[in-house]
């Protein structure tokens, strides 16, 4: 028995077919224009990006290769020639130089987060909501990330002046290249007290920190402005522009406020 075509059926599979086209030519156009990024990162914002990421991915096909550590570390490595393409940096300092320098783009940097240092021990009700725990000196380490590399650790020495303690908690200091190595510091016992980020401290899921912490006044201490700029290797690819975008999106500064920054 032979089959009846009927034309309105006809119409409709070649509607649906013709959708299905369409919807693979994006599909495979949106993977063909999908692109990596290279992006330093401050040691303190690595989480929050990666959280960001996921929602960088989604949005726009783009993923992110993402190296953290000091931002005097990473400004060293650009210097030497570096690939990377974006930089989110834990000041506001270092963009302004790479861009005077003409190794980042100028126009291009921004303030992503500012952020907010504690003093934290793993040990719960060790540190007090004034930081008197300090004057008291009842530790044997204090755990800061190098001065001269991250700006948090810039900013912890510069609440111990502050505080009139810098020459008396001197001996006890120990230093670490990051404040990511500074939090290690604390978090293995090998320091009592240490320096670091809210971020760090109020981490979420399994691994979230416990312990106590002061929340240092931003009057003890300069403005921890963390900048993002496009570094000249980034600056014909558009995966990095659409990051810097992105960074400004109202999901990507949820993700920075609940990771513990203001913005």
């Amino acid at each position: 028995m032979g089959m009846i075509d009927e034309p309105g059926a006809s119409r409709h599979g070649l509607r649906a077919a013709s959708a299905m086209a369409v919807a693979l030519l994006l599909g495979l156009a949106g993977a063909a224009n999908a692109g990596e990024v290279a992006v330093a990162v401050a040691a303190n914002f690595a989480g929050s990006l990666a959280r960001i990421a996921e929602g960088f991915a989604s949005s726009t096909g783009h993923s992110l290769k993402i190296t953290a550590g000091s931002t005097g570390k990473f400004y060293s490595q650009i210097v030497a020639g570096a690939p990377f393409e974006v930089l989110l940096a834990g000041d506001d300092e270092t963009p302004r130089k790479l861009i005077a320098e003409g190794r980042a783009v100028a126009g291009s940097s921004f303030t992503y987060a500012t952020g907010v240092l504690v003093l934290w021990s793993a040990t719960p009700g060790f540190v007090d909501d004034q930081g008197a725990v300090l004057a008291a000196g009842r530790f044997n380490k204090l755990a800061i990330a190098n001065p001269k590399l991250a700006p948090y650790g810039l900013a912890a020495v510069q609440v111990l002046r502050a505080r009139g303690l810098a020459e008396v908690v001197a001996p006890k200091l120990v230093t670490g290249e990051s404040i990511a190595q500074a939090y290690q510091f604390v978090a293995t016992g090998n320091a009592e007290l240490g320096f670091v980020a809210l971020s760090q401290v109020i981490g979420t899921g399994p691994g979230k920190p416990v312990g106590s912490y002061w929340r240092v006044p931003a009057s003890l201490h300069g403005e921890i402005r963390q900048d993002a700029v496009l570094l000249k290797p980034g600056e014909k690819n558009p995966a990095a522009a659409a990051l810097l975008a992105y960074l400004k999106s109202a999901p990507a500064k949820a993700v920075i406020q609940a990771g513990g920054y203001r913005l």
